[in-house]
């Protein structure tokens, strides 16, 4: 075994990477609780209409397209006392746990002024969101720095990832009657939103407390990289004529558009296509899903290791398609379980190759440019990612249209609106699966290129911190 080999070793520990888990356990819970739960709250309860939520997830795509790029350029030009991300977490996570409960205490009436107040929630939301997530990311490429450490990171992160998702799909179940209201009282169920939102919260702070305080660390060698950092419009410039960076951005979307997709019709396509329609029993049949994928992230692990990044993110994707068909035709509760249970195989695979894919395309950056440029690719990445959840909302506004369903009413369900669902849980995530395949099969980096690109970063690492030593 080389000095190296043995350096890199030492370096990681499953101290470090449960530590830094707790980053990602805030960040999923408060987004994927927001995913599962903002369309289903203003939709069947505030009850406005479905094309004017998309309209208002439209004009936060807008925001975003600002927002996420720009907190990226500034997080990597700053070079503050306590670092270049740690105090933009800091400044994210305060408010962030507060607006999360803000995000369900509209006003019932008028609609127009629940319209306006789901509009101004969203973008406030998404702007400390961005600011904790993009930043806390980041850090992940930084601190684990090849491969094989990234893959072993992953075991821990994705545990608790899927610890995250089991909390901000379960927790609302046992709080919330009826996500969807039905039989029960619209002020009830409004307040049982209300106290989901801040037991979520309350979980969020604890996470968040514990990465700040014993997971969070900064390297020292890139330290001085903020001198030779882009502007603003030099990043995009940069980061958007990345060739490797492109192609995953085109996977990416497709992966979140399914991923973001299925929490998100969830609550509708359970009362309607499965005939379930108590929030625990749903909550449960989608917590399914993801205590599958805990299980299976471990094999996932062996096959990223043999096949690399690129060739386990098409695989993943292959077998996400595979697992989803069977709902398009499965009702009942007991069909339910079974076939999540089933559908965790392919999401232990898309969790899994998220990051340690565009952690290479960072190491690329680097050795073409000199510099750590996380911020930038990260944030330009949050974009299209929330930009997906922009098209998912799109999707549903069009499909209930389409189907003559735009305010709600479980009553007035029939075939076309149980197809139009079936088909957005299934038809259309396939769809943009397919072309995250596509795109991911002329993504240039293949695991030789891989290990070849983390030596390169390692070395160049090695002599900035002797530069900074000798400075």
């Amino acid at each position: 075994m080389t000095e190296e080999k043995k350096g890199t070793e030492e370096e990681y520990t499953l101290k470090k990477a449960v530590l830094y888990s707790f980053a990602g356990f805030t960040d999923v819970i408060f987004l994927q609780f927001f995913t599962f739960l903002i369309f289903t709250f203003y939709f069947s309860i505030i009850d406005l209409p479905a094309l004017w939520i998309a309209l208002g997830f439209i004009i936060w795509a807008i925001w975003n397209a600002i927002n996420d790029p720009m907190l990226g350029a500034i997080s990597d030009r700053s070079h503050l006392k306590m670092g270049r991300r740690k105090p933009f977490i800091i400044i994210g996570i305060i408010p962030l746990v507060v607006i999360n409960v803000l995000l369900f205490t509209a006003p019932l009436e008028p609609k127009p002024l629940a319209f306006a107040y789901f509009l101004i929630i969203i973008i406030i939301w998404e702007l400390f969101y961005t600011m904790y997530s993009l930043n806390q990311t980041s850090l992940f490429p930084e601190m684990f720095r090849d491969l094989d450490q990234r893959a072993k990171a992953n075991n821990s992160i994705q545990f608790f990832q899927v610890l995250s998702l089991l909390i901000a799909f379960l927790l609302p179940g046992f709080i919330i009657e009826s996500f969807t209201s039905e039989d029960i009282p619209i002020r009830d169920t409004y307040m049982q939103y209300i106290f989901a939102a801040i037991a979520i919260s309350i979980i969020c702070a604890i996470g968040a407390f514990i990465f700040i305080k014993f997971g969070l660390k900064e390297r020292v060698e890139f330290s001085k990289d903020y001198e030779k950092a882009p502007t603003f419009k030099q990043a995009l410039k940069y980061t958007f004529g990345h060739k490797s960076f492109k192609l995953y951005v085109f996977g990416n979307f497709g992966l979140w558009y399914a991923f973001n997709m299925i929490p998100t019709i969830m609550p509708i396509y359970g009362a309607v296509c499965l005939g379930v329609s108590d929030a625990g029993t749903l909550s449960l049949i989608l917590g399914v899903g993801f205590v599958s994928a805990a299980i299976f992230v471990f094999p996932w692990r062996i096959i990223v290791n043999k096949l690399g990044a690129k060739g386990s993110y098409i695989l993943s994707l292959i077998i996400f398609i595979i697992t989803l068909l069977p709902l398009m035709f499965i009702t009942g509760a007991v069909l339910g379980f079974i076939f999540f249970f089933i559908l965790g195989i392919g999401l232990a695979g898309v969790l899994i190759v998220r990051d340690i894919t565009i952690a290479a395309i960072i190491d690329e950056d680097e050795l073409n440019t000199g510099i750590r440029r996380e911020g930038n690719f990260y944030g330009i990445n949050g974009f299209v990612v929330k930009f997906s959840n922009v098209v998912v909302f799109l999707s549903i506004g069009l499909v209930f249209i389409g189907s003559d369903w735009n305010i709600f009413d479980l009553s007035s369900a029939e075939y076309a609106v149980e197809f139009g669902l079936r088909s957005l849980m299934v038809i259309f995530p396939i769809i943009f699966l397919i072309i995250g395949i596509i795109a991911m099969s002329y993504f240039p980096i293949n695991k030789e290129k891989y290990d070849q690109l983390t030596a390169d970063a390692k070395k160049m690492h090695s002599e900035k911190k002797l530069k900074l030593s000798a400075s």
